[in-house]
This record gives C-alpha cells, structure tokens and sequence, in this order.
C-alpha cells in the first residue's frame, strides 16, 4: 500500500510517522481479502490492486481553547474511494477515530458487495430450477 502524508502547522515526527503507517497498514488487514492479490488474481485475474491512501494531518490554528488537530485519510481502491476526518484535542485520538471510520466504511462496502453477489446468484439459481432442459 502506497500513503502519501501531508502536514499543516505540524512537524511529523519519525514516531507519528510510524504511527500513522501502522494504524492505516491495520487498515489492509480487512481489505486483503476482498481488494488483495488472492482475489483478483484468481477472479479477474488482473494482478493485485494498487492500494493507495492519502493522510493529512494539521493543527488548527485559530481555536480559543487549547490545541485542536485535524487527521483526514483518503482510501482509493478499485473502483471505490472512501474518504474519513477527525478533529481532536490529541493528534494520537484525531488519528485513532480517523482509522476506525474507515475501518467501518471497509467493512460496510465489502457487506453491499457481497449481498449484490449472492442477491445474482439467488436469481441465476431460481432461473436454472424454473428453465426446462
């Protein structure tokens, strides 16, 4: 997977670095199999994907209270982009709420996928049963 970082009126540090890739990596563990090489390799058999993910991470700086950080992630899979933001008073919990939005979205797309498949199987089985050889 391929992450492009942006920063706004922050330094990224090597450790929040690290910090973003593993937290957007934990990501692919839940698209490896609907998005990964296995399955395109042997459905289409195109090759795997190129994953790509887009994180930009700012500290605001017009706020009256406190420091205020914004975390925004853009996922691009094959045919299908999801995009997540948080706005914290921590960059580690903007970033935290950021992954588990995407998180939710990964799992939501694969569910719609995979009901559209079985929905076109139930119909191509009832047309099999009702045609007569």
């Amino acid at each position: 997977m391929k992450i492009v970082f942006k920063t706004t009126n922050i330094k990224l540090t090597e450790k929040f670095k690290n910090f973003l890739e593993e937290k957007i990596n934990s990501l692919e563990k839940f698209a490896k199999d609907f998005f990964g090489e296995k399955y395109w390799n042997g459905f289409f058999g195109k090759g795997k994907p190129k994953i790509e993910a887009w994180v930009e991470i700012a500290k605001l700086p017009k706020h009256k209270k406190g420091k205020v950080f914004y975390a925004e992630c853009q996922m691009h899979f094959p045919n299908k982009s999801i995009r997540a933001e948080s706005t914290k008073e921590s960059l580690e919990a903007a970033i935290d709420e950021m992954k588990d939005e995407l998180k939710r979205q990964i799992i939501q797309y694969k569910k719609k996928i995979l009901t559209q498949y079985e929905k076109g199987a139930k119909i191509a089985k009832k047309k099999l049963k009702s045609s007569k050889f």
